[in-house]
């Protein structure tokens, strides 16, 4: 995959009463083959606790949508059916408890990784919680 394929060009994030909802949008498509995953790593201003949020996608279709705690060592898989993509806009729909545990100050930021490699980290989120 190209450098310049699947690129996040925003990332931001709302809350309901039951979800975290994620939406990336990306420069380009997903890509029709290999693994792409996008997400969010959400910590407490000291780092002491982290989550990672992610979708995996496989030549071009969701196969995995998850959270991992770093604190406790936890993942958590939850449906597919809380994935929804359209060509250059996927989301997600996490459930809030997700990021439990996580204080009002907490940092965010979005990631994407291909075939199994770091693609971009550290990019900015628009919050609305």
């Amino acid at each position: 995959m190209s450098t310049h394929d699947a690129l996040l060009k925003q990332v931001s994030i709302t809350a309901t009463d039951d979800n975290l909802v994620a939406r990336f949008e990306i420069d380009g498509n997903i890509p029709g083959s290999g693994a792409y995953v996008v997400g969010l790593v959400a910590a407490s201003e000291d780092y002491s606790s982290q989550r990672r949020l992610g979708i995996e996608f496989m030549n071009g279709e969701a196969i995995s949508f998850y959270s991992f705690n770093h604190s406790l060592s936890t993942e958590e898989n939850y449906d597919i059916k809380g994935v929804e993509h359209d060509g250059n806009v996927i989301t997600g729909n996490f459930p809030v408890s997700a990021i439990h545990g996580l204080a009002k100050g907490h940092l965010m930021t979005a990631f994407s990784e291909a075939d199994g490699r770091d693609f971009q980290s550290g990019v900015p989120v628009s919050e609305s919680l």
